[in-house]
């Protein structure tokens, strides 16, 4: 049965690695390297600080390009504050996670399994199959085929804490991005922390070869000055495409449709020409985007022709002709 542990990491704990340890990172790298590259797009969502509805973006835009026709994943790398499980309708933890893996495993093996063979070779093809997938976690996928990875599925109860220092939690996300068993994906967005500490860094230095980093941020003159600090760190590290999206620039009153900018009036072009980056537009606060998570899906999939939900299709569209033709 494909093993799936809870992401203590192998290394980083000081001192000199064993060649143990060594060896296991270096088969760790491989893993993660035969995975990212079975996916042709990757799509990094940031913010400053939280609150600002990250996971939110990241959500929907997966779910907008699953809708689009493209394969998608989408993979919660915040261990603190994991989601996007229930953003998406999935309320799942370690024990249904569990049978799952399992669930999904044997059905990779009866697929392939030549039940006229003699019943030793048929264990015999069974241990190969473990041998294979002993690293493996799936994803869960959703009602509209979206791949779906999180730390929530690690816990056994949401109102658990984890509460773990750096090291950890860098093993742990090294591991969800070695070991999640994407296969073949068109697109895989990735909800990373909030801010510029050990997380975020740990995902960004673990995909070369990101496509886009997508920050996001309010009209909340604290919120832009936290997420100009991430956009120096991503240059930083060489990584050119960087977009920015102004979410809840302004409010959408239900009964009368008026725009009210409860936060001051949105500056995101401006802000976005400053740093370099390219502007992909603004998103509104509604009531049916903010209850959505209660009702068990994206508002992209609730309602695509919801105001916001079309919003973040000329989003995607606009990612694509302006990063990825």
């Amino acid at each position: 049965m494909p093993e799936h542990g809870h992401g203590h990491g192998h290394h980083g704990h000081g001192g000199q690695m064993t060649p143990e340890q060594q060896m296991q990172m270096m088969q760790q790298e491989i893993r993660l390297a035969k995975n990212l590259s079975q996916i042709k797009h990757k799509i990094v969502v940031m913010s400053g600080k939280g609150g600002v509805g990250k996971s939110t973006v990241a959500a929907n835009i997966a779910e907008t390009l699953q809708a689009m026709g493209y394969k998608t994943g989408i993979l919660d790398a915040d261990i603190h504050g994991p989601n996007v499980p229930k953003m998406l309708g999935i309320e799942m933890l370690e024990e249904q996670f569990n049978q799952y893996q399992f669930d999904v495993f044997k059905e990779l093996v009866e697929k392939d399994l030549d039940t006229s063979l003699p019943e030793e070779e048929q264990r015999e093809f069974i241990e190969e199959k473990k041998k294979e997938y002993q690293h493996s976690i799936f994803p869960v996928e959703t009602e509209s085929g979206l791949k779906v990875m999180s730390m929530a599925f690690l816990i056994d109860s949401l109102d658990r804490p984890i509460i773990w220092r750096g090291p950890q939690k860098t093993g742990a996300i090294k591991q969800l991005i070695s070991d999640a068993h994407w296969g073949k994906l068109d697109f895989l967005v990735i909800d990373n922390p909030p801010g510029t500490g050990d997380e975020p860094l740990t995902v960004l230095q673990s995909i070369p070869e990101t496509d886009l980093v997508l920050m996001v941020t309010t009209p909340n003159v604290v919120s832009q000055e936290d997420v100009l600090k991430c956009v120096k760190m991503v240059e930083m590290m060489n990584i050119k495409n960087i977009g920015l999206i102004e979410n809840m620039a302004y409010y959408i009153c239900p009964h009368c449709d008026e725009k009210l900018h409860i936060f001051g009036e949105g500056n995101g072009k401006t802000f976005a020409d400053e740093m370099e980056i390219t502007y992909l537009g603004d998103l509104p606060i509604k009531e049916s985007v903010a209850e959505s998570p209660t009702k068990d899906a994206t508002i992209s999939v609730l309602d695509p022709d919801d105001e916001v939900s079309k919003r973040f299709v000329e989003i995607v569209e606009d990612i694509k002709k302006e990063f990825l033709e």
